[in-house]
């Protein structure tokens, strides 16, 4: 497995600077011991009473020794001697981070502590509060902004895949026209319709008044050449005049024939999309051709560039109406889950839920990325940084081992002293 050595932060830094400071102080505090246990075994013949301070800076040694080895053995070799139970951690960093994944999992991944604390922080109540400044909104919707804009971006090419895969996979293996024949008859039965062929009769009402020179040529074309002229203008005046008096006819009428004969066209024609071979034949190749078409392809990759662009153009706009109602939204949320107790219990419970599934069915997951990150850490470096966090506090062990050392050596002393005046 590749290890993964990461820089000192700057908070590890200044660990180190006082771990270094608190070793130099142990390490001299030891070397006192030293020079003072030299000095008195060199003279407590001439001097009686440095017997008392050479055995106190004996236990000095002995103890400030002792705890240098016990600290050293935790984290390196000491004076490089591959001595069986010494550089602990770094032998042992795979079962120091597996303990610490399954220490996390047990204590502080459990269904009763995180639930437990996610119902005492409120957090719906605390997310609304927030939420109700105008300030913090108007941050929350310039992010949703970005994130929008991003994923538009990325998803571009993916987004036209989609549609057209969806279009492929919905729209052509159904057949079109049971379903439409379905859709229809109930409409028509409903009389849906009629308002599609008032809107008809409208549009032809309209075109005639405002082309009676097209419809009055396109009948006298239709007349023999050898007919004189103001006969054919006759006829025109007359069809046209006949035209719109048929069309105002079924426009105000409601059960005139007309209207009768569309439907039950309509009717028909329903019942033939249903259930008619012929029909059904001519709409799927109707459809096959319609979706096929180059054209088509073109128009729907133009709705989605016009769709897109738009979307960009309001997300890019601080004072646009989309991002206003974005932060309208979002403010006025966070306003009632602040005052909402029904609300924020119901959201606070959720959320409970939601994480307390997750953290019941995943935890070991979560917990074995502790483990795994560990075992990633280069040996050397885990050493380092367990040192830095611990490191400083282990100097102390070393120096109270020299004080209690000097302390106990001169209490076997000074008792031994004794024992052997009495005899």
């Amino acid at each position: 497995m590749t290890t993964v050595r990461v820089p000192l932060s700057p908070a590890d830094a200044a660990r180190q600077v006082a771990l270094t400071r608190m070793k130099r102080l142990a390490t001299g505090l030891l070397l006192v011991m030293a020079v003072i246990f030299a000095v008195s075994f060199a003279l407590q013949d001439r001097y009686p009473w440095l017997h008392y301070v050479r055995a106190a800076a004996e236990g000095g040694m002995v103890g400030a020794i002792a705890d240098w080895f016990a600290v050293t053995a935790l984290f390196r070799y000491p004076l490089g001697l591959h001595i069986p139970h010494t550089n602990i951690i770094a032998s042992r960093k795979n079962e120091i981070g597996a303990s610490l994944g399954e220490f996390v999992e047990t204590n502080f991944l459990s269904d009763s502590v995180v639930r437990g604390k996610l119902e005492s922080m409120g957090i719906s109540r605390s997310i609304g509060t927030w939420l109700g400044s105008p300030e913090n909104a108007g941050r929350v919707s310039q992010e949703l902004a970005v994130a929008a804009r991003a994923a538009l971006n990325l998803l571009d090419d993916d987004i036209r895949t989609l549609i057209e895969s969806a279009v492929r996979e919905h729209l052509l293996p159904p057949a079109w026209a049971p379903s439409i024949g379905r859709v229809g008859e109930k409409l028509v039965a409903s009389g849906q319709q009629q308002a599609a062929v008032d809107l008809l009769l409208v549009k032809a009402d309209g075109w005639l008044r405002a082309h009676p020179e097209s419809f009055g040529t396109a009948v006298s074309d239709r007349l023999p050449g050898w007919l004189p002229g103001f006969i054919d203008k006759m006829v025109d005046d007359r069809m046209y005049r006949e035209a719109l008096g048929f069309i105002e006819a079924v426009r105000v009428t409601p059960g005139h024939p007309l209207r009768g004969a569309i439907d039950r066209y309509l009717a028909d024609l329903m019942r033939d999309l249903q259930h008619d071979p012929a029909t059904i034949e001519r709409v799927e190749i109707f459809k096959l051709d319609l979706l096929d078409s180059p054209r088509l392809r073109e128009f729907a990759s133009e709705t989605w560039d016009s769709v897109k662009s738009a979307l960009l153009g309001a997300l890019d706009d601080p004072e646009g109406a989309l991002l206003a109602g974005i932060r309208s939204t979002l403010g006025d949320f966070g306003a009632r889950l602040a005052r909402d107790e029904t609300l924020a219990g119901k959201i606070d419970r959720w959320i409970a839920d939601t994480l307390s599934y997750i953290v019941v069915n995943y935890r070991h997951e979560i917990a074995g990325v502790i483990t795994e990150t560990v075992e990633r850490w280069d040996a050397a470096e885990t050493t380092e940084k367990i040192e830095l966090q611990v490191g400083k506090d282990l100097q102390f062990i070393r120096i109270n081992g020299t004080v209690v050392g000097a302390l106990a050596g001169l209490a076997i002393f000074a008792t031994a002293q004794g024992v052997a005046a009495l005899f």
